[in-house]
């Protein structure tokens, strides 16, 4: 009975001998940075302001300000930027006093945290011949068996919940809900008779092979070009500063009613924005 166990593992020992490679993940901190702002960068991308474009808001952290998440990096300063920059992206003219806004948009934060998954294909490591062995007097001490996977695989996932509502400052008649904005983010690392990681997920922008990009060749290339409406994570210029300047100050001294930004394609048609320009001073 003792030379069978030793066989079996020798035998063990033999097959990660000639594994053909191996590869680890040493640490997640930044991937998991990643997976939160990506997660509420999405999360943001779903709120609807539409209603409050072109008037005056002021936004609301006060029940957001105790919340410091898992890291230094992702908080409520973080939502907070993103939410600030939405607002300005939708058209709103955002206040720096509840006193000179006309509605007020309030937000909460109702879930900011990773999930982590690991699944081995194989054989996992164990210590119960050992600990069997070690019960029964005149036996040798049999070692732990190693693990022995074909294949492993392990993931991490980010999730956020993000809330809003408006309401009129003076009357407090409630205007506008967002409902529960929730995204997921994920990035998934394999590995194959040690070969690897092999990394995918939403963060990254292809696949990676020990941290090297690579051309997956059951990956989809897109023949035509589809326009996407534009999001938080999109490079996007919409007017150049000295253009904005020259425009203002055509529009004050021409009495234009109001200043177009450059436009942006959603779904086929042209989105627009508009700022209104100041009236005219007018001295007696």
């Amino acid at each position: 009975m003792t030379g069978s166990i030793y066989r079996q593992f020798y035998v063990a020992l033999c097959c990660l001998l000639f594994a053909s490679g191996c590869g680890a993940a040493i640490q997640r901190n930044g991937t998991e940075q990643l997976l939160l702002s990506d997660s509420v960068d999405q999360a943001i991308d779903q709120l609807d302001l539409s209603p409050l474009a072109g008037r005056k808001v002021y936004l609301d952290t006060e029940y957001m300000k105790t919340f410091k998440g898992a890291n230094v990096f992702i908080t409520s300063d973080y939502i907070i930027s993103a939410l600030r920059q939405k607002l300005t992206t939708t058209g709103c003219f955002m206040q720096a006093t509840r006193l000179d806004a006309d509605y007020i948009l309030e937000a909460r934060v109702g879930a900011l945290g990773t999930d982590s998954m690991e699944v081995t294909y194989g054989i996992p490591s164990s210590n119960g011949l050992g600990t069997a062995a070690s019960a029964l007097s005149g036996v040798p001490a049999i070692p732990a068996i190693p693990e022995i996977s074909v294949g492993k695989r392990n993931g991490v996932k980010g999730i956020s919940k993000i809330v809003v509502f408006a309401y009129h400052r003076e009357t407090s008649i409630p205007v506008w809900q967002s409902g529960s904005a929730i995204a997921r983010s994920d990035a998934r690392d394999s590995w194959f008779m040690g070969i690897g990681p092999l990394t995918r997920g939403s963060v990254y922008n292809g696949t990676l092979l020990a941290g090297n990009r690579i051309n997956s060749p059951f990956e989809k290339k897109s023949k035509t070009h589809e326009v996407k409406p534009l999001t938080m994570a999109d490079k996007h210029s919409y007017v150049h500063p000295a253009v904005l300047e020259q425009q203002l100050t055509d529009a004050q001294t021409n009495a234009t009613p109001s200043v177009e930004q450059a436009s942006h394609e959603q779904g086929g048609k042209p989105a627009t924005a508009t700022l209104t320009a100041p009236a005219p001073a007018v001295t007696p």
